[in-house]
């Protein structure tokens, strides 16, 4: 059953709290309708209780709701970013279990997140058994994805901006089989499958970059999608994409190409995001290798303000802007960036270590019970079933690597902004044949 965002702020934050929660949904209502919309939970009649059954969170603006946000709701949500400095982590999955592990960190750090899948990503998701002619496993897979993290986010209670990664031109048919999906499901739904979707054109040359940007932001505009688009090229390698060769003056981008990019766009829609590239790697290097230039990101904005005159926003951050490469950057860096108009850093070289690093430690800790179906240290004739069932490893990884988002989470100050306070243990200690875990 629903119930309302003030009757949960009551709760958790007292009455007099509440009273003035109240108030400012209220006051909020007056300018901004919430557009009414039946959840996965409605549509499908799964269980929906405690924070799944919120309309609203007491700390975000009321458009804000558990599950996947679009359109005016996810442009909320990162003006809230940016107006109380922080960034939202976005964090690469290629599996449910990844999934879960980025909704169970979401609601422990009382945050949101951006779960995103690249064509590789939503290519293994969809099994490496499938023939990826024309994209067809990564689009099925993507898709696949997209309905497990509709489902699974408002069960978890925490808001979710569900987005595509680096799409280069090549790949454009993959990330146009996804928007065909996503404007059928707006056409039934009210909102698109996904939240955005990346346009990575940072090889190409700037005038083509802006041109097809333009084309796709269009199109994305009239079902309330956004677009990321890149400015300069990540170094680094990821996802088969390698720049660890690129041309050092490429690493960085330049104000003029940013204002270039955001007077073009702008007229079009204003849901686009920039990331923009100031000395970004992909993956983790030794400390010196990697020199990042957050400044380049400031310097922008005030040159973009300067161009706009009365028109620049009061914060004269009129960009909202997106870290890639964050992985094993310096917290300092990070903070710096969000002071910039960074509203999103890409996460995936370190949540893979700490999914690997968890079942390596799973292993490394019952390694004698692991190596034959009968026989441990505790008798020749001993079952390992409940050692090597599946679920232990994964949930060991998974544990891992929600262990590793919390410090992502708290580098990028988003941490407490929910209201929802801390997560209450889940109860799950029925037995394996009842979801719990053997060991």
């Amino acid at each position: 059953m629903k119930f309302s965002a003030a009757l949960f702020a009551s709760i958790v934050l007292g009455s007099g709290a509440a009273e003035a929660f109240t108030a400012g949904v209220r006051r909020s209502a007056k300018v901004s309708s919430v557009s009414l919309r039946e959840t996965i939970s409605e549509e499908l009649g799964t269980p929906c209780e405690d924070e799944c059954a919120l309309d609203s969170f007491p700390n975000l603006p009321p458009s804000v709701h558990p599950g996947v946000v679009t359109g005016q709701a996810m442009l909320d949500l990162l003006n809230h970013a940016k107006e109380n400095g922080y960034a939202i982590p976005a964090v690469n999955c290629v599996s449910s279990s990844g999934i879960n592990a980025c909704l169970e960190a979401a609601r422990k750090n009382d945050a949101p997140i951006i779960i995103q899948f690249s064509s590789g990503g939503s290519q293994f998701y969809g099994g490496k058994g499938l023939d990826n002619k024309n994209y067809a496993a990564a689009i099925a897979g993507a898709i696949s994805g997209a309905f497990h993290v509709r489902t699974m986010a408002e069960q978890y209670g925490v808001p979710v901006i569900l987005h595509t990664d680096h799409c280069a031109k090549k790949l454009l048919p993959w990330v146009d089989g996804l928007l065909a999906a996503s404007e059928r499901y707006h056409a039934k739904h009210g909102e698109p499958l996904f939240s955005s979707h990346m346009i990575d054109l940072s090889e190409e040359p700037i005038e083509e970059n802006i041109e097809i940007c333009k084309d796709y932001l269009a199109r994305f505009a009239k079902i309330g999608m956004l677009l990321e688009m890149e400015l300069g090229i990540t170094g680094g390698e990821e996802d088969g994409v390698n720049n660890e060769d690129v041309a050092l003056e490429d690493l960085y981008s330049k104000p003029e190409e940013i204002f270039q990019v955001y007077d073009e766009l702008t007229p079009i829609s204003n849901m686009f995001t920039i990331a923009a590239a100031f000395g970004n790697v992909h993956g983790v290097y030794s400390p010196g290798n990697v020199k990042l230039e957050p400044k380049i990101l400031t310097r922008a904005q005030a040159y973009i303000s300067e161009k706009l005159g009365d028109k620049a926003p009061a914060d004269k951050k009129p960009v909202n802007f997106v870290f890639h490469g964050g992985s094993g950057s310096d917290v300092s860096d990070i903070q710096e960036a969000i002071g910039y108009g960074v509203i999103k850093m890409n996460i995936d070289t370190d949540t893979q270590w700490s999914y690997w690093e968890g079942i390596k430690n799973f292993e490394s800790k019952f390694h004698d019970y692991l190596q034959g179906q009968i026989g441990n240290p505790e008798g020749a004739d001993k079952p390992n079933k409940k050692y090597y069932d599946p679920r232990e490893c994964m949930r060991a990884a998974e544990v891992n690597t929600v262990q590793r988002l919390d410090q992502c989470f708290a580098d990028l100050k988003c941490t407490n902004v929910l209201g929802l306070g801390e997560v209450k243990e889940a109860d799950n200690v029925l037995g394996p044949r009842r979801g719990g875990l053997p060991v």
